[in-house]
């Protein structure tokens, strides 16, 4: 009998000091400390107050279309994707190969409702489109971040539609920035979000959302066989492309056939040479035969300037690569380790390329 009243003394003074939960072996087993529950809950408040504030945003999107290959010319679904209003009279962002090729698009907003929509604008060259229904009741759009802004570790919220289930929500982190992938075209997109927030087919169009509940990225590609490896294009290039598409129903492009990511400048040379910026492109690609390699460009060159304009990144390049120079001769300076270079290039446009 002392030992059982020695046995249940123990247990309440342990109990007092640290509280414990009972395994199925009698085993006690220390709760967390009270701070990291905290951290979890301040976890869990933000990624629930995000996806209230932009679940309803977030579409669900059907693609209808016809096979060539079908004598009857039967119309069928052909798949589904996201997508995400970012406008109140209706305009949706998703992805160019959600909708390439649709006959017929429905959309089913957060609520059950469900519209029409149709195609104002499409650039595979980004996989970025933008669709349009005119059923404007009850739309709730989207708040656009700065994608410039974004930290590795940052934490991001994907919600989408993947698989048919709709209005599913995952959580990572930001696990780079700057990372290129290839388009169904072939062309190379620069500058994408990488992250491991969990994607899978139909999440593609979604939004990626940090924790203030902006919208960062549009979810593009999920390399499949992989865990954790999954690609957005960033907002800043989103909103550029967007409102080319609302305005002109394309992209048209100045081609000079480089690939390039982001990075910082040295300090010695921003310094020496007396930069107002600092950041530049890393040409990390330069392809045979292009203005870009016919002007002397290459690899690790890193281009600050096109023209008058400073490069702070590939967002800048892109922007200088479309308008009113296609054909006419440009100048980028570049950094080759720690000379500074002028080069003529002649741009040109190949249908869309850039």
């Amino acid at each position: 009998m002392n030992r059982i009243h020695q046995y249940v003394n123990a247990t309440e003074t342990q109990t007092q000091d640290q509280p414990t939960t009972t395994t199925a072996a009698d085993e006690p087993v220390v709760a967390p400390p009270a701070q990291d529950i905290e951290l979890l809950d301040a976890y869990s408040r933000a990624v629930i107050d995000v996806v209230k504030a932009v679940g309803p945003s977030v579409v669900n999107i059907e693609v209808f279309g016809v096979d060539p290959r079908d004598p009857q010319k039967t119309e069928r679904r052909r798949g589904a994707g996201s997508g995400f209003v970012f406008t109140p009279d209706g305009f949706i962002l998703t992805n160019s190969h959600v909708v390439t090729g649709a006959t017929r698009i429905e959309i089913t907003l957060a609520n059950g409702d469900r519209h029409g929509a149709r195609i104002i604008g499409n650039d595979p060259d980004t996989d970025l489109a933008v669709i349009r229904t005119d059923a404007v009741a009850g739309l709730v759009p989207a708040t656009f971040g700065d994608s410039a802004a974004l930290q590795v570790g940052q934490l991001v919220i994907a919600i989408g539609n993947p698989l048919g289930f709709q209005a599913t929500v995952t959580a990572g982190v930001v696990s780079a920035t700057g990372r290129s992938f290839r388009s169904q075209t072939g062309r190379l997109i620069d500058n994408l979000i990488q992250t491991d927030a969990a994607l899978n087919p139909g999440n593609s169009g979604g939004p990626l959302v940090d924790s203030h509940g902006r919208v960062i990225g549009v979810n593009t590609a999920v390399i499949m066989g992989t865990q954790g490896l999954c690609f957005a294009s960033p907002a800043n290039t989103a909103k550029y492309v967007a409102a080319l598409l609302i305005k002109d129903g394309h992209v048209t492009r100045g081609y000079i056939g480089v690939a390039g990511q982001n990075v910082p400048l040295h300090r010695k040379l921003v310094r020496h040479y007396d930069l107002l910026q600092e950041h530049g492109v890393l040409v990390t690609g330069v392809e045979p035969a292009s203005p870009a390699s016919r002007g002397g460009l290459e690899d690790g060159d890193l281009i600050i300037r096109f023209d008058d304009h400073p490069v702070e990144g590939v967002d800048d390049l892109h922007r200088l690569l479309t308008g009113d120079a296609i054909g006419r001769e440009v100048k980028l300076t570049v950094l080759r380790r720690v000379e500074k270079l002028e080069l003529s290039i002649c741009r040109r446009s190949l249908g869309g390329k850039s």
